[in-house]
């Protein structure tokens, strides 16, 4: 019976993702990889601190925190066989293994914008992290080396089929239900009480 592997795009907002996007010239600048369509089980490489982007490397992301929290994104979807899709999490898994052993790979992706070809020992980004998972569970999606894989790459794939592309707050809702619909920050609460005590 066929699994299932989602490859999930965004737009965070981050100076990071604007700074890639005046490159670009695209929207969804970070690439992410789950497991299951709600994006519980969802990898890639990033910022490790909400607030440091230079502190980077193999991160379990939290779709409904952080730096998703006003994301736009694109979901897609690929079939592949439960062979594959075990070798897959196997490959993130010796990732989780060792976590503090993977940075993030600043210089490969300036690399890329450069045309240039670096390769550097445990250093990923985002793009370049699902690409290698991808291959090392029998999934190659491109034909080019993954340091050389840029999010926009993701979306021209026939192979992949676009499950929804909008808000990724309405996805998740969507898809979990009530569970994802966020409490008001207790800032706001405590400035309606004063409107309202005026």
């Amino acid at each position: 019976m066929e699994k299932t592997i989602y490859i999930v795009l965004t737009d965070t907002g981050t100076l990071l993702s604007k700074g890639i996007a005046l490159y670009t010239k695209e929207r969804l600048n970070h690439v992410s990889v789950a497991f299951d369509a709600e994006l519980r089980d969802m990898y890639s490489f990033g910022r490790k601190q909400r607030h440091n982007p230079f502190v980077g490397g193999f991160v379990k992301e939290n779709a409904v925190a952080g730096i998703f929290g006003r994301a736009d994104c694109a979901v897609y979807s690929c079939t592949v066989t439960p062979e594959q899709y075990e070798e897959i999490r196997g490959a993130i898994g010796r990732f989780e293994e060792n976590p503090d052993q993977y940075r993030y790979n600043f210089i490969g992706l300036f690399a890329v914008a450069l045309k240039k070809e670096i390769q550097r020992e445990n250093a990923f980004f985002c793009s370049q992290f699902v690409a290698t998972v991808m291959n090392e569970g029998g999934v190659p999606l491109f034909s080019w080396e993954p340091h050389f894989v840029q999010p926009r790459h993701f979306a021209r794939l026939p192979r992949l089929r676009k499950k929804y592309e909008g808000d990724l707050r309405t996805y998740l809702r969507r898809m979990r239900g009530d569970e994802e619909r966020q409490p008001l920050p207790s800032g706001l609460w405590r400035g309606l009480a004063l409107r309202l005590l005026a």
